[in-house]
């Protein structure tokens, strides 16, 4: 039998990361173990071996994020990570796993789109600023300031004055951001040019990921090399003893992320929260009470 292209390959491997992803869910919300779920539904191998010990070492590091949460909150510790690199290096997947099990009032995500018209004359770091955290927050940006040492250089979209402005105050604002009690940890995602490459295909053939493909991320493509010396000058010029800049190895996905979140735990003297036990009231009953029937035209047809 002949072997598979490595694109035929590839499409295969983010087929499964989604199925992956499904199983993730059915385990979270149908209270499945892991060893059940796999031996119904996989047949042995070394991958589903490879899998069982992924979603082990998820969902054990997710407990210690809810661990981590609780601290937060407890303690009033103000946190911003920073999820930078190339388009396609698994930014978004990790970002979703960190925050799936938590409370969105807690651990919330920025995801700016870019500047407005109003927005590209003021302060360049105004529009961050008020996405910063208060006492017993986690905000993670889904890409950051550093688009002005990144995409902005590449493309063009900032001039000379403005990228040198930025190296001369990021890391003042940085400091800033330390001195007034915001831990910030700075993550760059760093996978191959042929990484990048069978990424780019496969979204491009799969119709529930071409979504993510915009103009501009098949312009980065065909500029690799640039966005490269942008990076390399990026990391050299702001990495900062109150900010270090973290790469992590991002040509495994699943390996990143579970790297990423066992790296993020380590960055904060976390400890478990006590917690009062819940005893659930008595419902209230009333002798007069009548529930109304809701009116047929209001429900939604059992189609399924």
């Amino acid at each position: 039998m002949p072997a598979q292209n490595p694109l035929i390959r590839r499409i295969h491997s983010e087929l499964l990361d989604q199925n992956d992803e499904e199983l993730e869910l059915e385990l979270m919300d149908d209270d499945y173990g892991i060893d059940e779920l796999f031996d119904n539904q996989v047949a042995d191998s070394p991958e589903k071996e490879a899998r069982r010990l992924y979603f082990r070492e998820l969902f054990r590091l997710q407990g210690e994020l809810v661990k981590l949460q609780s601290w937060v909150v407890k303690t009033g510790h103000k946190v911003v990570i920073l999820f930078e690199g190339r388009d396609a290096a698994g930014k978004g997947g990790v970002i979703k796993r960190i925050t799936q099990r938590l409370n969105p009032r807690v651990c919330r995500v920025a995801a700016l789109p870019a500047p407005n018209d109003r927005e590209r004359t003021q302060w360049y770091f105004q529009r961050y600023v008020s996405h910063l955290p208060a006492a017993g927050e986690i905000v993670l940006f889904d890409r950051s300031w550093y688009n002005r040492a990144g995409v902005e250089k590449v493309m063009g979209f900032c001039n000379d004055e403005q990228y040198e402005e930025f190296f001369r105050t990021v890391p003042e604002f940085e400091r800033m951001l330390a001195r007034s009690g915001i831990q910030l940890i700075k993550y760059w995602f760093s996978i191959s040019d042929e990484e990048q490459h069978l990424r780019f295909l496969t979204r491009i053939h799969d119709p529930l990921k071409q979504w993510k493909l915009s103009p501009m991320d098949l312009e980065s493509r065909r500029r690799w090399e640039a966005y490269t010396k942008a990076k390399e000058i990026m990391l050299e010029r702001t990495h900062i003893a109150e900010a270090p800049w973290w790469v992590v190895q991002a040509d495994d996905k699943k390996k990143a992320r579970l790297n990423c979140i066992s790296h993020l735990l380590g960055q904060m003297p976390y400890e478990e929260v006590e917690h009062p036990s819940i005893e659930l009231p008595q419902r209230l009953r009333q002798d007069d009470y009548r529930r109304s029937p809701t009116p047929p035209d209001l429900i939604v047809p059992q189609v399924y």
